[in-house]
């Protein structure tokens, strides 16, 4: 679980990195089985980024029994979303980001809360959690944040190509006044981050792969006052940490059989950028 330490850092900087938060070896079957997942393929979509790249994502609401549900519904991750946004939390969704070398796509400045604003969700209390699987280096395109931008507010998003993004104006007038950081990480490391934050990545122009799973919850009492193609409150079946490599070893050749991918023709937030993703 994340500490005290940690949780405070969440609500003073609206993001805090939690090295080594998955052990190596449940990263090597998470990374393995995503990258052996002919169905995660299947269901991938592409969002160009107008600089010749594109950013591959499969996306999904429930998130079942297999290795990716594994990880969502460990006791490390629900507890420490529980402890941010004090009380229970549902999976609201999770995405698998494919930033592949030479090709992977950048992501315009936003806000998720922007977008799921949209969905009837009337509070930002959400909190999205990245977690590496390959290295996240400036080289292949790792996530860059404004820390204290939370504190913002929602700011209006414009749709520009593919990608809807923050009132740019607005973005600029923040950064001269914060900072910008680079979220190098490492394997297993997990970045925990509030919807309101600014974020964005670059395009990968390295020889090197940038893939990481992007799990999403919101609160309970957050209920969305209408259906969206993400869910409304769905009780959570929260899981024994040891979970994640007993079925990444023991189930691993159906652990993502069960996962119902959202249908990218169903997905019409794609007019105000949802599927976009750092």
């Amino acid at each position: 679980m994340l500490t005290t330490d940690e949780i405070g850092q969440y609500h003073r900087d609206g993001f805090v990195i939690s090295r080594g938060f998955f052990a190596s070896d449940e990263i090597a079957l998470l990374g393995r089985a995503a990258r052996e997942d002919r169905e995660l393929d299947r269901h991938a979509f592409g969002r160009a980024d107008g600089e010749g790249g594109t950013v591959r994502l499969s996306l999904w609401n429930h998130p079942g029994d297999g290795i990716y549900g594994m990880v969502a519904r460990c006791e490390r991750m629900v507890r420490s979303a529980e402890a941010i946004l004090e009380g229970e939390v549902y999976h609201y969704h999770s995405k698998m980001i494919m930033k592949d070398p030479r090709v992977g796509g950048a992501w315009a400045w936003h806000q998720d809360y922007g977008y799921w604003y949209r969905n009837g969700v009337l509070w930002p209390l959400l909190v999205s959690v990245s977690i590496a699987i390959d290295p996240a280096t400036r080289e292949n395109g790792c996530l860059q944040v404004i820390p204290r931008s939370h504190e913002l507010g929602r700011i209006d998003h414009l749709q520009s190509g593919d990608q809807a993004g923050a009132d740019m104006e607005r973005v600029e007038a923040v950064l001269e006044r914060l900072p910008l950081v680079h979220c190098e990480m490492d394997p297993g490391d997990a970045i925990f981050f509030h919807p309101n934050l600014l974020h964005r990545s670059d395009m990968n122009r390295s020889e090197h792969p940038r893939w990481s799973m992007i799990c999403c919850y919101n609160a309970a009492r957050n209920d969305p006052y209408k259906d969206s193609h993400h869910p409304r409150y769905t009780p959570l079946e929260v899981v024994p940490d040891s979970r994640v490599r007993e079925v990444g070893v023991t189930r691993f050749a159906d652990s993502t059989s069960d996962v119902a991918w959202l249908d990218v023709r169903e997905d019409h937030s794609a007019e105000t950028g949802d599927r976009s993703s750092p």
